[in-house]
C-alpha cells in the first residue's frame, strides 16, 4: 500500500509517517475492523503518538472503510482540507471543503441541544466524534491561528467567512463530543486569540459562543488572570458595550400574529434558523450603511425577511454572550479599569433604555422557545437573558461606587435630600458621580428593577437573581440614604410579604431575601419601625421565626444584622430609638440571652472545617459577631460557660467546642493570609478587623486558666483540638 499522497502534506515527511503506520499494523491486508481503527486513533489522541490524523491514511483506504462504517465522508474531507490549508494556499478550496463539513455537524448539534439525539445514520459513532478523532479539531485550530504567523514579515490572512465556518464547526463539536472543550481550554494561546476575534463584528457571535463554552471549563483563577490581557485589545470593551446596548428594529410590518407563527414554522421546519442568523450578522453593516436603498428600492436582506421575533432572538443571542463576558471582566483583578471603561461607554444608560423593550419585554405567544420547553422554562432565551442581565447588575454594583450610575439625576437628588433631612453627611460617592454617565428617562435602572421585582409571580425563578442584584447595591459600608431610597419604594414590605404571607418554600429565594432584608434593615431605626408595622400580630411573627429557624445557613446574615443593630441601638440615647427598642418584636426576641445562645449553638454545630463552603462560612462569622459583642459587654466567659452546659445537656461533652476550636484555626489561616481582603468583614459589621483578630486569638489561647479561652471549657478527657487539617 502506498503512503499518503504528497498533495496531502509537505512531501516525504508525511509519507514516511504514513508508511511507518502501515508497517506497524503489518499492512492493511489484515482488514482491521473500523472499531479498531477508531481505538488506535483515540489512543494516539491521548498520547500524541501513532495514528492522530486523517492524513496518515490514504484516500483509497478511507473511502473503502467509509462504505462499511458510514462516516459520512468526513475523514476524506479532512484529508482534502489538510492538503488545501497549507501556508501558501489561497484557502478558496479550503473554504469550500469547510462548507461541506459544516452541515454534517450542525444538524447533529441541533439534535443534541434539543434532546432529539437520534442519529440519522446507522452508526454508533456521531459525525462530530469522527471529525475530532481524525484530527479535525486540531486542524481547525491551526487554520484559525494562521493570522498569528508571519512569512517574510507579512501576517497571513484568512477571510471572516472562513473563520466563522471554523468557529461554528468547533462549537458544534464541543457540544456533541466530550473532552473537546477541555482540550481547547488547555490551549492558552488559542483562548487569547479567540478574544481578538470578538473585536470583529462579523465573527463576534460565533467566537463569543465558543469562548463561553471554553471558559466554563477553565479554572476561575486562570480566567481572571487572562482578562487583563483582553483590556489591551483596541476597542474590545467599547465594542462589547455597543453590542450590549444597541436597539432592535421595531418595525413589525403588516404581518398578523398568525402569519408570523406560520413564518416561524416554515423557518424551523426547513432547519434554516442558524444559517439565517449567521447571514444577518454578515448583512448588518451593509444594512446600516443603507447601501440597498439606492434607487428607492426597499431593503431585501435576510434581516428584513425574518419574522420580528426572529430578529429579537438574533439580538438576544448577541447580548447573552456580551453580558457574560462583561460579567467575567467585572470579577477580574482589573475590575476598576473595567468599571471606568464601561461607565465611559455608557453601558448602564444603554441597558436602561433597552429594559422595557427587550430585556424585560412582555412575553408574546410567538416568543421563541426550544422544542419540548415553554416560555417559563429556564432554557428559554428570554429567561436566560434576564438572568444574565441580573448577574451583570450584581457584579457591577457589588462594593463599587459606580453603583450610583444605576440611578437618574432626579434619583441622585433624592439621595442628597434624604441625607440633608437626616442631618448626615452626603455619601461621597454620590457627590463624585459623573451626572453625564447616569441613566436618563423618568426612572433609573435600579427603580425599574424594583418595579418588576414587586410584580414577579411567587413561583418565578427570577426572584433569587433580582434580590441578589438589589442586595449588591446595598453591600459595603452601610448607607442610610441608600436604605431609605429603597424603603420609600416599598421594598421591605414586598420582602416580608414573600417570606411570611406567601410562605416561600424555595431555599435559594429565601436566602436571597433574608440577605437583602438584613442589608436593608441594618442600623436603620425606620426599617425596624416598618418591620413592626407589617409584622403586627404574634401569628405573623411566628411564621417569620419559623422561616428563620428552618435553615440558619440561609437566614444567618439576617440574624447577624439584627444582632449588630440591637447592639448599636442599646448604646444610643434617642427617643425614637428607645421607642423602637420597646415595641419591635424582632429586637425583643434577639435581645434575650437564651435566643442568642440557641443561635450560637446551632451556627457552630451545622458547620465543620471539612464541609465549609462559600455559602456556609458566613455562619462562622455570625457566631463570631455574637461572641465579639458579648466580649464588649464582658460576657464572653458567660457565653462559653453556657455553651459548655448545652453540650452536656445534649450528652456530647466537648463535641461543639472542639469543633469551634478547629473552625477558628481555619478562620486564622483563611483571613490572616496576606492576600486576603478583610474590608468586607469590617464594612458588614462596623467592627474593626483588629478586634476580629484579637477575639479569635483570645478564644484560641492555650492557657486553660484563661476565662475567655475555649480550652478552659473542654474537659481533659474530651479534648480533641490538635488534629491537623488543611484548607481545601
Amino acid at each position: 500500500m502506498a503512503a499518503a499522497p504528497a498533495a496531502a502534506g509537505s512531501g516525504a515527511g508525511r509519507g514516511r509517517r504514513a508508511a511507518a503506520t502501515v508497517a506497524a499494523w503489518g499492512g492493511w491486508g489484515g482488514r482491521p475492523r473500523p472499531g479498531n481503527i477508531l481505538l488506535q486513533l483515540r489512543q494516539g489522541q491521548l498520547t500524541g503518538r501513532g495514528l492522530v490524523r486523517a492524513v496518515q491514511f490514504t484516500e483509497t483506504f478511507l473511502a473503502e472503510r467509509d462504505k462499511q462504517s458510514k462516516w459520512s465522508g468526513i475523514p476524506q474531507l479532512l484529508l482534502k482540507l489538510y492538503a488545501t490549508s497549507h501556508l501558501h494556499s489561497d484557502f478558496i478550496e479550503c473554504q469550500n471543503i469547510l462548507k461541506e463539513i459544516s452541515p454534517l455537524l450542525s444538524m447533529e448539534a441541533m439534535a443534541f441541544v434539543t434532546e432529539e439525539r437520534k442519529l440519522t445514520q446507522e452508526t454508533t459513532y456521531p459525525n462530530t466524534y469522527i471529525f475530532d478523532l481524525f484530527g479535525g479539531v486540531d486542524l481547525l485550530v491551526e487554520i484559525l491561528m494562521r493570522p498569528t504567523i508571519s512569512i517574510r514579515g507579512q501576517k497571513l490572512k484568512i477571510s471572516d467567512e472562513m473563520s466563522k465556518d471554523c468557529l461554528s464547526i468547533l462549537y458544534n463539536t464541543c457540544v456533541c463530543t466530550e473532552g473537546v472543550t477541555k482540550r481547547l481550554a488547555e490551549k492558552n494561546d488559542f483562548v487569547i486569540f479567540l478574544f481578538t476575534l470578538m473585536t470583529s463584528k462579523k465573527t463576534f457571535l460565533q467566537t463569543a459562543t465558543l469562548i463561553e463554552d471554553i471558559l466554563g471549563v477553565k479554572k476561575v483563577s486562570y480566567v481572571f488572570q487572562q482578562m487583563a490581557a483582553l483590556l489591551s485589545i483596541p476597542g474590545f470593551v467599547e465594542r462589547l458595550c455597543k453590542l450590549a446596548t444597541r436597539k432592535v428594529s421595531e418595525s413589525t410590518g403588516t404581518a398578523s400574529f398568525l402569519q408570523e407563527l406560520e413564518e416561524w414554522y416554515t423557518w424551523l421546519d426547513n432547519a434554516l434558523v442558524l444559517d439565517a442568523l449567521m447571514r444577518v450578522a454578515n448583512e448588518e453593516s451593509e444594512h446600516n450603511q443603507g447601501a440597498s436603498e439606492e434607487n428607492g428600492l426597499p431593503h431585501t436582506s435576510t434581516r428584513t425577511q425574518l419574522p420580528q421575533s426572529m430578529k429579537i432572538m438574533h439580538e438576544i443571542m448577541y447580548k447573552l454572550e456580551v453580558l457574560y463576558v462583561l460579567c467575567v471582566l467585572l470579577m477580574g483583578r482589573q475590575r476598576n479599569q473595567v468599571h471606568r471603561m464601561i461607565a465611559e461607554f455608557k453601558l448602564i444608560p444603554g441597558l436602561n433604555n433597552l429594559f422595557d423593550k427587550l430585556i424585560w419585554r412582555k412575553h408574546s405567544a410567538s416568543a421563541l422557545v426550544l422544542h419540548g420547553h415553554n416560555q417559563n422554562c429556564d432554557c428559554s432565551p428570554d429567561i436566560t437573558l434576564k438572568i444574565q442581565f441580573l448577574r451583570l447588575l450584581q457584579s457591577f454594583s457589588d462594593h463599587h461606587e459606580n453603583k450610583y450610575l444605576l440611578l437618574n439625576n432626579q434619583e441622585l437628588n433624592e439621595l442628597s435630600a434624604i441625607s440633608l433631612k437626616a442631618n448626615i453627611p452626603e455619601v461621597e460617592a454620590v457627590l463624585n458621580t459623573d451626572r453625564s454617565l447616569v441613566c436618563d428617562g423618568k426612572r433609573g435602572l435600579l427603580t425599574r428593577l424594583l418595579q418588576v421585582m414587586k410584580k414577579e409571580p411567587a413561583e418565578s425563578s427570577f426572584r433569587f437573581w433580582q434580590a441578589r442584584a438589589v442586595e449588591s447595591f446595598l453591600r459595603g459600608t452601610t448607607s442610610y440614604a441608600d436604605q431609605m431610597f429603597l424603603l420609600k419604594r416599598g421594598l421591605l414590605e414586598h420582602i416580608l410579604y414573600c417570606i411570611v404571607d406567601s410562605e416561600c418554600k424555595s431555599r435559594d429565594v429565601l436566602q436571597s431575601y433574608f440577605d437583602l432584608l438584613g442589608e436593608l434593615m441594618k442600623f436603620n431605626v425606620d426599617a425596624f419601625k416598618r418591620f413592626n408595622k407589617y409584622i403586627n400580630t404574634d401569628a405573623k411573627f411566628q411564621v417569620f421565626l419559623k422561616q428563620i429557624n428552618s435553615s440558619l445557613v440561609d437566614s444567618n446574615m439576617l440574624v447577624r444584622c439584627v444582632t449588630l443593630s440591637l447592639d448599636r441601638f442599646e448604646n444610643q440615647v434617642d427617643m425614637k430609638v428607645a421607642e423602637v427598642l420597646s415595641e419591635c418584636r424582632l429586637l425583643a426576641y434577639i435581645s434575650q440571652v437564651p435566643t442568642q445562645m440557641s443561635f450560637l449553638f446551632r451556627l457552630i454545630n451545622i458547620i465543620h472545617v471539612q464541609t465549609l463552603t462559600q455559602e456556609n462560612v458566613s455562619c462562622l462569622n455570625t457566631s463570631l459577631v455574637i461572641l465579639m459583642l458579648a466580649r464588649r459587654k464582658e460576657r464572653l466567659p458567660l457565653y462559653l460557660r453556657l455553651l459548655q452546659r448545652m453540650e452536656h445537656s445534649k450528652k456530647y461533652p466537648g463535641f461543639l467546642l472542639n469543633n469551634f476550636h478547629n473552625l477558628l484555626r481555619f478562620w486564622q489561616q483563611h483571613y490572616l493570609h496576606k492576600d486576603k481582603d478583610s474590608t468586607c468583614l469590617e464594612n458588614s459589621s462596623c467592627i474593626s478587623f483588629s478586634y476580629w483578630k484579637e477575639t479569635v486569638s483570645i478564644l484560641l489561647n492555650p492557657d486553660r486558666q484563661s476565662p475567655s479561652a475555649l480550652v478552659s471549657y473542654i474537659e481533659e478527657p474530651y479534648m480533641d483540638i490538635d488534629r491537623d487539617f488543611t484548607e481545601e
